[in-house]
């Protein structure tokens, strides 16, 4: 018989570990990916929890650790870039901390070998039955699949393609989030700096070898569609919100100002009354983004796992395997969406007297996971 088919859509975290786990278990596995080459963020991501046996029986913990941070302090600054407290990170043990695009790179080495990967296109068209899902792709000549998976981040096409248009789905918090590389190490590798003041946190992040910063900030009219792929306009609101603010808000903002790979988006949830629909279904950021403290590739490749052994086996009728999928994957996901926003409220307190009660808290609590 020949093996069943799975398209899978990104190439980011989730994409690379589901083809890894599919081509064990007997599937022909196509990725395809919009940009042209393995790439992703830098910014810093964890592998904790759920994701570290997929990743130690994937055998690529070697290659994470040897690319992993050496962060163990966050250091938290008042106004004026006063150090308020010290705050010792007290990780799982066996968690790492590691640049995104690291991360995607391992696996896609883990993967590359047993999937075939296509970069530099994009589906533009799914037209699914009872049997399978018809693909229009952008450049490639269309193909039929069993089964289709959009890994294709919090903007998915596929989520768009077979749900319907971002705007149904995605929430956004009210916090924009603004990246970038500094051009430069950071004096402590051990040490992440944050400053706040009400409404708005900049970060300097260490990183592996090249410091980052982080723009997080409370925006309540929120950005356009527009405005989301216009660097110019990015460049802008990120300078307009951080106008007057001292430490070495400048000189971060000349550097955005200059900067090439500047990443821009609004921090939001997505929410999805079902994952699946026939023979499309959604992982990772696509289905359940956590795009704020970095766990969300965690739960990718814990999510990925999940699929690909609810799937085994069953993709002739994988109507009852992607339940299970789903079930499974929510259990870990809905928690981690609840405590999204008191998150955000310790990490960008929209107050000054929320400010003041985060940095007693921090003073007096040293040591936190």
């Amino acid at each position: 018989m020949t093996p069943p088919s799975v398209l899978v859509v990104g190439a980011g975290i989730a994409g690379p570990t589901l083809a890894y786990w599919s081509a064990r278990n007997g599937a022909r596995v196509t990725v395809v990916e919009g940009a042209r080459s393995p790439r992703s963020s830098g910014n810093p991501v964890d592998v904790r929890g759920p994701a570290l046996p997929v990743a130690e029986a994937m055998g690529v913990l070697p290659a994470l650790r040897a690319r992993a941070t050496s962060v163990r302090t966050l250091r938290v600054l008042g106004p004026s870039g006063r150090t308020v407290a010290r705050v010792r990170s007290s990780p799982e043990p066996g968690s790492l901390e590691l640049p995104r695009a690291d991360l995607a790179a391992a696996l896609h080495e883990a993967a590359r070998h047993d999937a075939e990967f296509v970069f530099g296109d994009t589906v533009t068209g799914l037209h699914a039955d009872g049997a399978g899902v018809d693909v229009v792709f952008e450049r490639a000549a269309p193909r039929r699949f069993d089964l289709v998976v959009g890994a294709d981040g919090l903007h998915s096409t596929v989520r768009r393609l077979a749900f319907g248009p971002e705007r149904e789905f995605v929430r956004p918090t009210g916090l924009l989030v603004a990246t970038l590389p500094l051009g430069g190490t950071a004096p402590d590798p051990t040490e992440v700096l944050l400053h706040n003041v009400p409404g708005r946190l900049v970060s300097v992040h260490p990183g592996r070898g090249e410091a980052m910063a982080a723009f997080i900030f409370r925006h309540a009219a929120g950005v356009t569609a527009a405005e989301l792929r216009d660097a110019a306009a990015q460049r802008r609101i990120v300078t307009e919100a951080y106008r007057g603010v001292g430490w070495r808000v400048p000189d971060l903002l000349d550097a955005v100002r200059a900067a090439e790979d500047l990443y821009f988006d609004e921090v939001s949830l997505v929410d999805l009354p079902g994952w699946s629909r026939g023979r499309i279904t959604l992982l990772g950021d696509a289905a359940s983004c956590l795009s704020l403290l970095g766990e969300g590739s965690s739960l990718a490749i814990a999510g990925a796992r999940t699929l690909a052994e609810a799937l085994a086996g069953h993709l002739a009728d994988p109507a009852s395997a992607l339940r299970r999928y789903e079930q499974a994957h929510r259990a870990r996901v809905t928690p981690k969406q609840r405590a999204m926003r008191r998150s955000a409220a310790l990490l960008v307190p929209a107050t000054t007297l929320g400010l003041t009660a985060r940095n007693l808290a921090a003073r007096l609590l040293p040591t936190r996971a």
